[in-house]
């Protein structure tokens, strides 16, 4: 599991993030995988409003309570929306531009963190894993370390707000069944790799991952798994409580 951060030469979505802020425009942020076609974020995303968002990030952010951290905060756009609920919010990102533009945005506590950074230690009530905030766990091998950091970042009784998308739809077949290689490893493992103009990004892991699979490693580390909404297209938000 990764725990560093990015340089600028290595941060294409930072990248875009600050052109976006600073120009009122952006080029493409191009996305490629070996598992699909290329395809683009546009950056105007990435900077929505909270009447813009999916409705399965709104409800987390009014569910969000405590003292919250927005982990892969980007250009801060959650942070800012729970900023005008008047909560209280940590946002971390480990890509410097993403930071700065966050800060000059208005984001109050934001920070150039990696969440698995052995020496990031802070405590909070609510977690925030949105826009397929699933990704950074990169692998299900992670799963076991990825809840025990939750385990040290999260107060007695605090939760996770994740949402996520089952890949499974991909390989639907036309009679309405799914066609998947049951030896061929997880399928909502993927990798990517990004590119901003001339700033190429490594490749990384990234993890989409079905609720059952999640409510089941949810179960063996300690946490109970709760579906709170699902989405128009095989997407869901859940809560993961640490019972304690």
């Amino acid at each position: 599991m990764n725990t560093g951060l990015l340089s600028p030469h290595k941060d294409p979505m930072g990248a875009a993030i600050a052109d976006y802020f600073t120009k009122g425009r952006a080029a493409k942020l191009r996305v490629f995988s070996s598992q699909f076609d290329e395809d683009e974020i546009p950056a105007e995303q990435l900077f929505r409003t909270f009447d813009e968002m999916p409705v399965l990030e709104q409800e987390a952010l009014r569910r969000a309570t405590g003292k919250i951290l927005d982990c892969g905060a980007g250009s801060g756009c959650h942070a800012l929306a729970l900023q005008d609920m008047g909560k209280q919010v940590e946002a971390i990102d480990i890509s410097p531009l993403s930071v700065e533009t966050m800060q000059k945005r208005g984001v109050r506590q934001a920070y150039c963190v990696n969440l698995f950074d052995e020496h990031y230690l802070q405590k909070f009530d609510t977690i925030l894993m949105l826009m397929n905030g699933s990704g950074i766990i990169g692998k299900l091998e992670n799963m076991s370390a990825f809840f025990a950091k939750m385990k040290q970042l999260l107060n007695p009784g605090g939760c996770i707000y994740m949402d996520s998308s089952d890949l499974r739809y991909l390989f639907e077949d036309e009679d309405g069944s799914f066609l998947i290689d049951l030896a061929g490893g997880y399928y909502g493992e993927i990798d990517f790799r990004m590119q901003y103009k001339q700033v190429k990004g490594d490749t990384f892991d990234w993890l989409y991952i079905d609720f059952q699979t999640l409510s089941y490693y949810a179960s063996e580390n300690g946490f109970r798994a709760e579906l709170v909404k699902e989405g128009e297209h095989y997407d869901y938000l859940a809560c993961l409580r640490w019972d304690v």
